[in-house]
């Protein structure tokens, strides 16, 4: 039967409408086998929780309006900002849906590290993270695109790349609704698009500042493995998080860059300070030493045809296996870039990396008002340890530490790890492969490094806190070191016996003492040097022997000496306060912590112990250990 008329000519144009849809549809479909056709669970009444997540340099500032666009999204957007300097004008300014986070690794020029960030992001309650940098604005139609992420299936990780623009002439008004003009003019959501497309060719590196992230179900990992310690905003991380999360195959990676509109305001371009290059350099190595950097990948797409968010491959942007409106759809949406991943290749040269910071340079940069350094000495054997010490100063708000590295593996070890670290060209050779445990030959001559490092810092004008790595903090103790007064040396007695003196022949610990840059101290430290330089022994028994006199003849009551020639004071330390090894048995209580909050102790010294692996075990055991070794970061 023929079908006459305007009833015909409607079902021939519904069935023209329907074929183009199918293959419009037909289109989303043409995924890698590999990554399973994502498909949409049924749409939710209930907006999604977001937690846009950023991070502030130690020596930048964030861009107000920038925060402002993301809390102007969705009353279900919270900013949580990672930040060393907690300050309520934050708070005051934006209220109590920005949250301020102390908690994070940071290097000692303020650098946030990016696996600390991605770590704390799990402990927020939220169905979607978003990961962005301070300076970028955020238009509505992000909001549209995360609400359709959040429709599919299964874990999806969002990437997109902004648009950089030197200056944003806009600003908000007083509701915080809208933008508007110098002149009051507002300013529609259209005319911010055509701002961004006459920039779009800027937006196709997935590399800097103005990358995007955005990931559901935000308890489990973006990929398969361990993130290295990569430095935030130091580049190489983002495209080594997308390759490992599409090896991985755990979640669906797409590009949304053609679908959300944003603005990252400055320009990421502009070249760093060389000192700062080696930041750079430092995610370079990194990025090749673990992951696929070397593999290629190309991103499904995710646009928006005709009111509806499709996704597409490569093969879609050629014009195969489409339909015309689909076709077209795509063919406008080239005017935005998509994200470049270019692999790096596996025999490519990267150049060396080199800390532009000696001790000259790092002293002035890490002393606090006083000019006081904490300094602690380091093999590469005792590098966990060495971390788990730097994690406890970090956790105690003392960042005036300093670290010395024995050889070039610990050097390089804590340039990554963001530790203020300077190499001593003098150290004996060949000791990263020992165990320097006490009364061993390797301990004798690395002990003597020590006394002269310090002595050398204390010329420069500096005092000196020396600290072992395996001493313990559980508080502060430098504004307690600081009261004893100047022509004080100040140390931990290695005394263990309760009913004797705590200053008996050789029982000065040269593992935690306090020294100021004062004549009477230098003059002494001179000949403890010395005399540790013709010791065939460890440099402990030469500032017993040098400062109280062998045998003690220079000993003053039962915790001082003084050293005749330069009148230096020595004060060995209240034991209950500052406990070697041995002292009451403290190492053998079940809850080591609870006993020595219980004395109200500075330091807790994991000495009086034979072996670096039993001094590793013992502290572990005990729970008196602040880095996980596997994840590079503290906990």
């Amino acid at each position: 039967m023929k079908l006459k008329g305007l009833g015909a000519g409607l079902i021939s144009v519904w069935l023209s409408g329907f074929l183009l849809i199918a293959l419009s549809f037909y289109g989303t479909l043409l995924l890698s086998p590999s990554l399973h056709n994502p498909s949409f669970s049924q749409v939710s009444s209930v907006a999604p929780r977001i937690t846009i997540f950023t991070a502030l340099h130690g020596y930048s500032s964030f861009d107000s309006q920038a925060i402002r666009s993301w809390l102007s999204l969705s009353s279900q957007a919270t900013v949580v900002l990672f930040t060393q300097h907690n300050s309520s004008s934050f708070t005051d300014t934006f209220g109590s849906r920005l949250i301020l986070d102390s908690t994070l690794d940071f290097t000692f020029l303020g650098t946030p590290f990016l696996h600390s960030m991605l770590a704390r992001t799990e402990a927020y309650v939220s169905d979607i993270a978003v990961l962005i940098d301070p300076r970028t604005l955020l238009l509505p139609d992000f909001i549209s695109a995360l609400n359709h992420a959040h429709e599919l299936d299964r874990d999806w990780l969002l990437v997109s790349s902004s648009v950089n623009i030197p200056h944003f002439p806009f600003h908000w008004d007083e509701t915080g609704r809208s933008w508007r003009q110098d002149n009051g003019k507002r300013v529609r959501f259209g005319e911010l698009q055509k701002m961004i497309s006459l920039r779009s060719w800027q937006s196709n590196s997935s590399e800097g500042s103005n990358m995007i992230m955005a990931w559901n179900n935000v308890d489990a990992p973006l990929h398969c493995g361990v993130l290295p310690p990569f430095l935030y905003q130091r580049g190489t991380y983002n495209q080594w998080i997308i390759n490992e999360a599409l090896s991985c195959k755990r979640r669906f990676v797409f590009d949304a860059t053609s679908t959300i509109s944003s603005l990252f305001i400055g320009n990421d371009n502009i070249p760093q300070p060389k000192t700062r290059n080696w930041e750079y350099i430092g995610n370079s190595h990194l990025g090749k030493l673990y992951g696929s950097l070397s593999k290629s990948y190309t991103l499904p797409k995710l646009l928006k045809c005709n009111k509806r968010y499709i996704f597409v491959t490569a093969s879609d942007v050629t014009g195969l296996n489409v339909g015309f409106r689909t076709r077209a759809c795509i063919t406008r949406s080239k005017s935005r870039s998509f994200l470049k991943l270019d692999p790096v290749k596996k025999d490519e040269t990267l150049p060396p990396l080199k800390f532009p910071y000696d001790l000259d340079s790092l002293l002035p940069l890490v002393a606090d008002k006083n000019r006081t350094v904490v300094l602690s000495v380091a093999g590469f054997s005792y590098k966990d340890m060495l971390m788990s010490w730097v994690c406890r100063a970090r956790r105690l708000a003392v960042p005036n530490f300093l670290v010395c590295a024995l050889d070039e593996e610990t050097y390089q070890f804590a340039i990554l790890q963001g530790l203020p670290v300077f190499f001593d060209p003098y150290a004996p050779k060949n000791i990263s492969f020992n165990d320097c445990h006490f009364g061993s030959k390797c301990f004798q001559r690395v002990t003597k490094v020590k006394s002269r490092t310090v002595l050398k810092i204390l010329k420069m004008g500096y005092n000196v806190l020396l600290s072992d790595v395996d001493v313990y903090w559980f508080r502060n103790p430098l504004p307690l070191l600081h009261s004893f007064g100047p022509s004080v040396l100040v140390a931990q007695s290695d005394e263990y016996n309760t009913t004797v003196p705590i200053n008996r022949p050789r029982r000065l610990n040269s593992g935690f003492y306090f020294t100021r840059s004062d004549e009477p101290t230098m003059a002494a430290m001179e000949k403890v040097v010395k005399h540790a330089a013709t010791s065939g022994l460890s440099e402990q028994p030469s500032f017993y022997d040098t400062l109280c006199g062998e045998g003690g003849v220079h000993r003053l009551g039962d915790n001082r000496c003084v050293e005749p020639e330069t009148n230096l004071t020595v004060h060995f330390l209240d034991r209950d306060l500052f406990p070697n090894g041995a002292y009451g048995e403290l190492w053998l209580k079940e809850d080591v912590r609870a006993e020595c909050e219980k004395k109200r102790c500075y330091v807790l010294h994991n000495n009086w112990i034979s072996g670096r692996l039993k001094k590793l075990e013992r502290q572990m055991m005990k729970g008196l250990w602040d880095y996980d070794a596997s994840m590079r970061m503290c906990v």
